[in-house]
């Protein structure tokens, strides 16, 4: 199996560190669309065509950078797929919910149902009113039927996926490598043998995670471009990168408490707009 060298481990820290960064940055400029938008006296603003086409160009631009993100990853996984299974450039938290090397793609709905549930209740007696607001408590039947049939898509997916890696998890105490092991005279050591069949373990494990990051941006893009609204679509966006940044921060004052110093400095996590 291919050894990783420092300047190997040092760049799968900084890619990480990179894309966060970038998402703190991303942050800031939705927050700012979207400040700019609740500001509007009417919900009128939300629905033009300045609006639509200025939403879409920041929307493409998140789907860009989360693109780029992966395929930078991928880069580094090929030679280090192990590496993405159990990264150490992430808190104990993040690592607790991790799903094939990141998020589970049936969180992105989720999310979005959690977020139109908090909205239709917080403007029910306005929307009895006949105010509409073209956030995601507005979601239309034809909406929330796509939403319904994507999650439903996105679940089958990931059990399958779940399964894939049941397997290989599995396999390590079958043939050939358990065979290998116990048939080693010094566990330290590592024979050409267990090479072969550990590089060829590691292949299958790549497959699963860019089937894995295929279905996040699959589905991912699927809401964020074909069923959400551009408004929708910007809260939606918001939501999840301050979901993402709070739980790395949350994360790392934890491992404090509990004596982990990962050494990295504390950011301004969460940035609102004055």
């Amino acid at each position: 199996m291919t050894s990783v060298n420092v300047s190997d481990q040092e760049a799968q820290h900084l890619c990480f560190q990179e894309w966060m960064k970038l998402q703190e940055q991303d942050l800031l400029e939705l927050l700012h669309a979207h400040h700019h938008s609740s500001s509007s006296s009417a919900s009128t603003y939300r629905t033009s065509a300045n609006s639509d086409s200025h939403l879409k160009q920041l929307i493409a631009k998140s789907i860009k950078h989360f693109q780029d993100y992966i395929d930078n990853r991928r880069h580094f996984a090929r030679n280090d797929v192990s590496a993405y299974l159990a990264p150490t450039w992430c808190t104990t938290l993040e690592s607790s919910m991790l799903w094939i090397s990141g998020c589970r793609p049936s969180s992105f709905i989720r999310l979005v149902y959690a977020l139109g549930g908090r909205e239709l209740e917080s403007h029910l007696s306005n929307y009895l009113q006949g105010k509409r607001y073209g956030d995601l408590g507005e979601l239309s039947t034809i909406q929330l039927k796509s939403v319904d049939e994507l999650q439903m898509k996105t679940i089958r997916q990931e059990n399958r996926l779940s399964q894939m890696l049941a397997s290989l998890q599995e396999e390590i105490a079958d043939q050939p490598i358990a065979i290998i092991a116990n048939e080693v005279g010094n566990f330290a050591e590592i024979c050409g043998e267990a090479e072969e069949a550990l590089d060829k373990h590691a292949k299958c494990l790549m497959h699963v995670v860019e089937e894995a990051d295929k279905l996040r941006m699959e589905t991912f893009k699927e809401l964020v471009m074909n069923i959400l609204s551009p408004f929708q679509a910007l809260e939606f966006l918001i939501a999840s990168k301050k979901l993402h940044l709070c739980i790395n921060a949350w994360g790392e004052k934890r491992d404090l408490q509990h004596g982990r110093n990962r050494g990295t400095a504390e950011r301004n996590i969460c940035p609102t707009l004055s």
